[in-house]
């Protein structure tokens, strides 16, 4: 087959990856199962023939491939889908994992994609994270909210993405999306550039390292709204992993200027559900000021109490929010305990 027949078959079976690997069958994650397409395997002659097909589809060169071993790219088909890829060498073999991105922004309900989260696109300027593992979905959390932002808003709204996954087209806002190494040589100079550029809103694909972040930080403090993702699990370890990620001599800085310009953290997981698919679960924390205490004194192992109390106020912990999905019907018990923070709290919170 060739990789365009591959990649009809990942659209039809709504697969969320395709596979190519030697030495297996061709395979899509379905449902977060993986199921090989046919019985044949590849052997690495094939794998570089799919692999090529997928740079001339793209009409990408594959020189930095070829150099590097490593290539982040998307590409779309038309009347089919858009298609993020990762290609990579393994055992000195060509391989790509391909993500299947939708041309449309999907319907944030039908992705379990909470109100109070969506809500999120009324915040007028501030710095918004939404974090969790790769593959936890913040991709498309941050579409549906920027969706909601064109829909609702008259702004100027620029992504900076690597690559770009989701197209919005202009409504009542404009949008400027920018992929990093095509449109732009990096994370740090697209966002330096764009404060030039007019922005009322900035998506953020990733903040790599401390200049980026205290760049962003500083376009939070001068009336910008930045949206931004982190690969951390949680509010805590978000606060600390940013903070860490500054020399010693400057992170009291950093704690201050932190407290003042974030607005809400959100931590997602997909955790498997009873009828085969993924559910999201969701953990909030919005800034009050107990929250902003506890960041400027260094006392983050706290946050999680506070977030706790902070229920009237729209917060809710990662193990609440896995309760509800239990209490629901949505998954099971030994799920349930297998994906939460605090197996043997949430245990007793079950009985």
């Amino acid at each position: 087959m060739e990789i365009l027949d591959y990649l009809r078959i990942a659209v039809g079976s709504e697969a969320s990856d395709l596979f190519i690997v030697a030495g297996g069958a061709v395979s899509c994650k379905i449902k977060g199962q993986i199921e090989a397409v046919g019985d044949e395997k590849i052997f690495p002659q094939e794998s570089e023939r799919l692999i090529t097909g997928l740079y001339t589809a793209a009409g990408r060169d594959m020189s930095h491939y070829l150099s590097t071993g490593d290539d982040d790219y998307s590409f779309a088909v038309k009347d089919l889908a858009r298609f993020r890829v990762n290609a990579y060498r393994q055992r000195g073999s060509m391989a790509a994992v391909v993500r299947v991105v939708a041309f449309n922004i999907p319907d944030y309900k039908e992705m379990n994609i909470p109100e109070q989260v969506i809500e999120l696109a009324g915040v007028d300027h501030g710095m918004i994270l939404v974090t969790g593992t790769a593959g936890s979905g913040k991709s498309t959390t941050q579409a549906c909210i920027i969706d909601r932002i064109n829909r609702t808003r008259s702004c100027h709204i620029i992504t900076l993405e690597d690559p770009i996954e989701y197209l919005h087209r202009n409504q009542k806002s404009i949008i400027s999306q920018r992929e990093i190494a095509i449109d732009t040589e990096n994370y740090l100079t697209a966002l330096r550039a764009c404060l030039r550029q007019a922005p009322d809103v900035i998506l953020l694909g990733e903040m790599r390292d401390h200049e980026t972040i205290r760049t962003a930080m500083t376009a939070a403090e001068t009336g910008h709204l930045i949206i931004a993702t982190l690969h951390t699990s949680g509010a805590v370890n978000t606060i600390d992993r940013i903070i860490d990620s500054f020399p010693p001599t400057q992170q009291a800085q950093i704690r201050i200027q932190l407290s003042s310009v974030l607005n809400t953290v959100v931590s997602q997981q997909l955790i498997p559900s009873k009828d085969g698919g993924m559910v999201p679960a969701y953990e909030i924390m919005h800034m009050n000021s107990a929250i902003k205490s506890l960041i400027r004194d260094s006392k983050s192992h706290q946050i999680d109490n506070a977030i706790t109390a902070g229920g009237a106020e729209g917060m809710i912990t990662m193990d609440q929010s896995i309760l509800n999905l239990y209490k629901a019907g949505h998954i099971d018990s030994n799920i349930a305990l297998s994906y939460s923070v605090n197996p043997e709290q949430l245990k007793r919170r079950m009985i």
